[in-house]
């Protein structure tokens, strides 16, 4: 492991609640959105609709509440949107954070205490909506937390810097109509480097740049332990 990974293994234990905590950890299950899943291969999956029909079928099936996965997963559902595969570019479709599937206006909580370093409504079509980046600081290591896919109305009252506390209700689950098309869920990511953006970071890589990605975006599992 990295020194940035041990850090974020050593913060707990015991798993981190990122949803809201009255959901049971037992009412979460694993969710496969890959290229290798076959039952997807007929499926528009860009598609809220269909992304959330399919959803619903895993979590009924799961008898679950929550859907997550997605680190490091290469999906399909990216391939047909210019957002993600501009004229000439390689596509990105390396998915480098966790989602969690769960219903519009489910609570997002803090996994741990930091400030807000800044905050923008991504609107363009396939990116993030409304989005939440705080900074935080262990053991003299800087790096960031993204929480992406939120309601409008979680951006409501954030200033740069206002503190939230480990477990405290930081924001809500947004519809496909604020998300810019997505089944609704939270999109959590772990950064070490945010370099000079504000209220935004990829969440999706080229196979060229996942090297860099994975080491500058570890998995969140190790923080959240689900």
């Amino acid at each position: 492991m990295t020194f940035f990974e041990e850090t974020l293994n050593a913060i707990s234990k015991v798993p981190i609640p990122i949803l809201d905590d009255s959901i049971s950890l037992s009412k979460y299950t694993q969710l496969d959105l890959s290229v290798k899943n076959v039952a997807l291969k007929k499926l528009n999956m860009a598609s809220p609709i269909v992304c959330q029909s399919y959803i619903d079928s895993v979590l009924k099936r799961n008898n679950a509440v929550v859907a997550y996965g997605g680190y490091l997963e290469q999906r399909g559902l990216y391939s047909n949107n210019s957002h993600f595969n501009g004229l000439g570019q390689e596509l990105r479709n390396i998915h480098l954070g966790v989602d969690f599937w769960a219903k519009a206006g489910t609570k997002v909580l803090a996994p741990i205490s930091g400030k807000v370093h800044s905050f923008k409504n991504n609107r363009t079509k396939g990116d993030y909506g409304p989005t939440i980046i705080l900074s935080h600081s262990i053991n003299d290591l800087a790096f960031y937390t993204l929480y992406g896919h939120l309601s409008l109305e979680s951006l409501d009252d954030l200033y740069i810097g206002k503190e939230f506390f480990t477990g405290q209700a930081l924001a809500f689950l947004g519809t496909p109509e604020v998300n810019v098309n997505y089944a609704p869920h939270l999109h959590f990511q772990l950064i070490k480097d945010l370099g000079i953006h504000k209220g935004d970071f990829p969440g999706v890589c080229t196979t060229k740049d996942k090297e860099y990605y994975t080491d500058n975006c570890p998995n969140p599992e190790l923080l959240l332990k689900v």
